[in-house]
C-alpha cells in the first residue's frame, strides 16, 4: 500500500514541470542566439576586415 501512494504522490508531484518549463525556454534563447550569429557572422566579418584595413592604412600625428 505504501509502494502504491508513493506512485501517486509522484503523478502529483509538479517541482520538476517548472524546471523543464526552464530548460525548454533557455534552449529556445541559445537556438535563436546562435542562429542569430550564423546569419548576422558573415557580414560582421566583411565589415571588421573592410575598418581594419582603413584604420591601418591611416596615419598617426607626431607634432603639431
Amino acid at each position: 500500500m505504501k509502494f502504491i501512494n508513493l506512485i501517486k504522490s509522484f503523478g502529483r508531484d509538479e517541482d520538476g514541470a517548472v524546471t523543464v518549463d526552464w530548460v525548454v525556454l533557455t534552449a529556445a534563447i541559445v537556438g535563436l542566439g546562435i542562429a542569430v550569429l550564423t546569419t548576422v557572422g558573415g557580414a560582421t566579418d566583411d565589415y571588421a576586415v573592410k575598418i581594419g584595413s582603413h584604420l591601418s592604412s591611416q596615419g598617426i600625428k607626431t607634432q603639431y
